[in-house]
């Protein structure tokens, strides 16, 4: 197993992420864009000891930005949503 903290690089705060830790008990997570669904189950449970029932990843997909006649591209990164098991929490503090 990768180590925990290579593969969680860190949680998402935003308006979206609360509102699915409040409805649906999911969090969401900054990871590795090597690491695979059961590396990320895996390391959510060592890292925060509570248990996971399931995991979804995502590819972002870098913008495209402008400065003048200058073209470029933001990183590409990639997603977890975490659902715990009914009970468990993540302290965000």
């Amino acid at each position: 197993m990768k180590n925990p903290h290579t593969v969680i690089h860190s949680q998402i705060v935003s308006e979206k992420g609360t509102d699915l830790i409040e409805k649906n008990n999911q969090y969401l997570f900054r990871v590795a864009t090597s690491a695979n669904r059961i590396e990320v189950k895996q390391a959510v449970e060592k890292i925060f000891d509570v248990k996971v029932k399931s995991v979804q990843v995502m590819n972002r997909k870098g913008k495209v930005r402008r400065r003048g006649a200058i073209a470029g591209r933001t990183s590409s990164s990639r997603r977890a949503v975490v659902r715990l098991e009914e009970g468990q929490t993540i302290n965000l503090t």
